[in-house]
C-alpha cells in the first residue's frame, strides 16, 4: 500500500522526536565500568578482634584504623571464613563457606580448582582492573590456583603461606615470576623489607588505575610470621621505652606500621579524588592467636580475644572454631554512602563479601555462592537486609554452625557436639546441648546439609612451589628455578 507524502512526513517527524527523547550513549554504556565504585579490601594476618586502640587496647596504637571506624561502620558480628590462613582466604575470594570450598586445610599450598570463579574474575568481566598485594594462600606456583588464572590482572607478594613467614625473602612473586629483593636471603634480616615493596605496588596499582574502576585486594602479611620490622620504621616512635617482651614490642610496632600505611592509602584516594567513589573494607583474616603468654597474661601479652574494658573472653584462638578463632575486626568506610560512626550488630561472614561487591558493582553473583549481599546494611537500610538461615564452618574434623545467636560446634572427630547461646554466653562456657536438644539437632542437620566432599585443585609441577617454601629460610647454595 502506497504511503502519501504527508503521512511519510508525519512518520519522519515522530521518529525524529523519539530520537530526541532517546538519550545518547552514556559514559557507562561506552565503558561498562565507568560509574562503578572502586573496592579496596585490606586484610591483616592474625590481627585479633580486640587489638585496636578503638577497642580500648592498652598497648597497641592504631589511630588511622580508629579514624576509619569514626568515618564508617564497625561490625561487632563479622566472622571469618575459617580460622586458618589458606581456607579463610579461599572462602573470602570464592564466596563459599568451607563446606563447599576447594581449600579447606592450611598445608602444602592446596590450590583452587581450575576455572573456579572469584571476586576478581567477576569484577574483571565487569570492566574492573584487578590487583592483589600480599599473601595469596590459594595455590602455589605450578598449580591450578595461581591468582592470575582466577581473575587477577596482577598479584604481587607471596603465593605460599610458608614463604610469607619471612619479611626478608630472596624474592617475591609477580604473576608467578620471581622478583628478586636486593640484599635478602630469607630469615630475619636483610636489606629489602618485603612488606614495603608490597605496599608500594598496591599504591602504584591504585594510581595507575585511577581512571577506571578497580578492585585492590590487600591481604597483608603483618603482623603474622616472623615478627620483624625495620629498626628505623616510624612505628617504633609510639613504643620507645616499653619494657615488654621483645617479640610483643615488634608485634605492636608491626600493627602500628600497617595502621600508618592504611592512613596513607586513604590519603592517596583523597589526592586522586576517589574517596567518595571507593568502598574501603578493613578486617582481620581469622581470630587472633594468644601470643607471648606468661603467668600474668594466660591469654597472651596482647590478649587478642579478651575485652580490655570488661574482661569478657572469646573462647579459643586461631585454628579453633570457637569465637576466638572466628570473630574478627571489620570496618567499612565509604564517604557519602556509609554513615560515619555506625556500629552494626549484623551477623555476616566472608562468603558474603563476593555477593556484596557484586551487588554494588551491578554484576551477577555466581549461583554456587553461599553468601548474601550486605549492601543494604552498609548503605543504611537494615530493614531491607536479608539474614542467613545459618552460617557454617569446617576445618578438618571440626564443625561449627551458627543460627542467629545459637552456635553448635564439634571440636573434633571423637568429640561430642556442644551448643551455646552467644547472646548470653559469648565466651562459650555454658554447654546447652542437653537442655536444648531440639536446637542442637536442627543445627546438626544444617551441618550435614552444608558439607560436600572436597574437590581440590591440582599441581602440574610442585618444584617452584617447594622452592618458594624453602625461600623462607633462604638458600645455602646458588639455585636456579625448579632445582
Amino acid at each position: 500500500m502506497a504511503i502519501s507524502l504527508s503521512v511519510r512526513l508525519v512518520i519522519i517527524t515522530l521518529l525524529s522526536s523519539c530520537a530526541a527523547l532517546t538519550p545518547s550513549l552514556t559514559s557507562e554504556s561506552r565503558n561498562p565500568g565507568a560509574d562503578k565504585p572502586n573496592f579496596v579490601y585490606i586484610m591483616l594476618d592474625e590481627l585479633g578482634y580486640f587489638e585496636l586502640s578503638l577497642m580500648g587496647h592498652p598497648y597497641i596504637r592504631t589511630p588511622n584504623i580508629d579514624q576509619l571506624a569514626a568515618e564508617g561502620m564497625r561490625f561487632t558480628q563479622g566472622l571469618a571464613g575459617s580460622s586458618l590462613c589458606a581456607p579463610t582466604r579461599c572462602s573470602l575470594i570464592t564466596g563459599k563457606h568451607s563446606g563447599h570450598t576447594s581449600v579447606r586445610s592450611n598445608g602444602g599450598g592446596t590450590p583452587l580448582r581450575a576455572g573456579e570463579v572469584t571476586i576478581a574474575s567477576i569484577l574483571k568481566e565487569a570492566g574492573y582492573a584487578t590487583g592483589g598485594f600480599g599473601k595469596w594462600g590459594c595455590g602455589g606456583r605450578g598449580s591450578t590456583g595461581v591468582p592470575e588464572e582466577h581473575g587477577f590482572d596482577l598479584f604481587f607478594g607471596y603465593y605460599d603461606q610458608v614463604h610469607a613467614h619471612s619479611y626478608y625473602p630472596p624474592y617475591l612473586i609477580r604473576n608467578s615470576e620471581e622478583v628478586p629483593l636486593k640484599g635478602n636471603n630469607g630469615g630475619r634480616s636483610g636489606e629489602t623489607y618485603s612488606h614495603y615493596e608490597i605496599v608500594a605496588e598496591a599504591r602504584r596499582f591504585i594510581r595507575e588505575n585511577s581512571d577506571r574502576p578497580f578492585f585492590c585486594y590487600m591481604p597483608f602479611t603483618p603482623p603474622h610470621g616472623l615478627f620483624d620490622i625495620p629498626n628505623d620504621d616510624p612505628a617504633w616512635e609510639l613504643y620507645p621505652d616499653e619494657s615488654w617482651p621483645k617479640e610483643a614490642r615488634r608485634y605492636a610496632a608491626m600493627v602500628t606500621m600497617v595502621d600508618r600505611q592504611i592512613g596513607e592509602i586513604i590519603q592517596l584516594l583523597k589526592e586522586l579524588k576517589l574517596d567518595e567513589k571507593t568502598l574501603v573494607i578493613f578486617c582481620g583474616d581469622n581470630g587472633g592467636q594468644d601470643y607471648f603468654r606468661n603467668p600474668k597474661a594466660p591469654r597472651g601479652f596482647h590478649a587478642p580475644n579478651v575485652n580490655p574494658r570488661t574482661g569478657v573472653e572469646f573462647r579459643g584462638q586461631k585454628s579453633t572454631l570457637y569465637e576466638g578463632g572466628l570473630r574478627i575486626p571489620v570496618i567499612a568506610r565509604w564517604p557519602g554512602k556509609i554513615k560515619p560512626g555506625e556500629v552494626s550488630d549484623h551477623l555476616w561472614y566472608f562468603p558474603d563479601v563476593m555477593p556484596t561487591l557484586a551487588d554494588l558493582a551491578s554484576v551477577e553473583t555466581p549461583t554456587d555462592s553461599d553468601g548474601i549481599s550486605i549492601a543494604n546494611e552498609l548503605l543504611g537500610e537494615p530493614q531491607k537486609q536479608r539474614q542467613h538461615e545459618y552460617l557454617y564452618w569446617e576445618l578438618g574434623q571440626k564443625r561449627a554452625v551458627r543460627m542467629e545467636s545459637w552456635k553448635a560446634t564439634r571440636p573434633g572427630r571423637a568429640k561430642p557436639w556442644e551448643l551455646y547461646d552467644l547472646a548470653v554466653d559469648p565466651s562459650e562456657r555454658n554447654d546447652l546441648s542437653k537442655e536444648r536438644p531440639e536446637i542442637l539437632e536442627k543445627l546438626k542437620k544444617y551441618a550435614q546439609e552444608a558439607h560436600l566432599p572436597v574437590e581440590k585443585g591440582t599441581f602440574s609441577d610442585r618444584s617452584l612451589h617447594e622452592r618458594d617454601r624453602q625461600a623462607k629460610q633462604g638458600f645455602k647454595r646458588k639455585t636456579t628455578p625448579g632445582t
